[in-house]
């Protein structure tokens, strides 16, 4: 089977089939075909940051330029939300110390805060920010400037806010004959997988069908090695289940790589 969609996180066009060899002649034929020159690569993984403690934090802009300066000041609380409910901005002005027409630039710049993260820059996800107190200038002050005073917020609060990076982890169901069984559990164990049980499968005489809870990013080229396990016989079915924390290890290699990009 051979499939292309669009991923929603990375935004790149991912081709899928059922293996490097199927891959590498899929390619080549469309470069004959339609005479195109295709650029490929392995799949970004969609990791992602959130934060794990919750801190108050706060953004001051102000600059003068010689006529009508900008100036604009916030203070917020940044909270951890529950896996799955994503960002959340809210507000608790009392006494007009932020007025309203200014409340709108903060959300913009706190919300422009929740793409890149403070570890590796990948997006951040179930964070929630409360506005609660903030200044501002009955001449400097606009939109424009409390968006960076909410950008500049998050800087000051999310690195504090005890923040980690999580990956994407599978729910996948491998197909194999019976014999091969405790090689695949074996398997699964050595890409930081997580078995959830294995069952004879009721469609294949002497098949088993083993689920687990595997990284996505072990999921690369496991295809190659479960076929040479099987004979060639063995499949597996995947879909998205659900972000977990990565291990110190991987998270410090992907801190360093993203510092080492950004150098670069």
């Amino acid at each position: 089977m051979l499939k292309v969609d669009r991923d929603p996180d990375t935004h790149e066009y991912c081709l899928y089939g059922q293996g490097e060899v199927h891959l590498t002649l899929s390619r080549q034929r469309l470069e004959r075909k339609y005479s195109l020159q295709l650029d490929s690569k392995r799949p970004q993984i969609a990791y992602k940051e959130t934060i794990q403690s919750a801190v108050d934090a706060h953004g001051r802009h102000k600059k003068q330029t010689g006529g009508k300066g900008q100036f604009g000041e916030i203070f917020v609380k940044i909270e951890p939300q529950e896996r799955g409910s994503g960002n959340k901005f809210s507000e608790s002005i009392v006494g007009g110390s932020v007025p309203r027409q200014y409340i709108p630039g903060a959300e913009k710049g706190i919300t422009e805060a929740f793409n890149k993260g403070p570890l590796a820059g990948f997006p951040v996800v179930d964070v929630a920010v409360n506005l609660y107190d903030g200044k501002f200038h009955d001449v400097d002050s606009d939109e424009m400037s409390f968006r960076m005073a909410g950008i500049l917020a998050m800087k000051d609060g999310m690195p504090r806010a005890n923040p980690m990076i999580l990956e994407p982890i599978a729910e996948v169901k491998i197909h194999i004959p019976t014999e091969y069984t405790s090689g695949v559990l074996g398997q699964v164990n050595g890409r930081r997988g997580q078995i959830l049980g294995f069952t004879a499968n009721p469609d294949r005489s002497r098949w088993d069908q083993v689920s687990a809870h595997i990284p996505r990013a072990e999921l690369w080229d496991y295809i190659i090695e479960l076929r040479t396990l099987t004979q060639g016989l063995g499949f597996y079915e995947w879909k998205f289940s659900h972000l977990a924390p990565v291990p110190p290890n991987i998270s410090q290699q992907l801190i360093q790589e993203a510092t080492a990009a950004a150098e670069a």
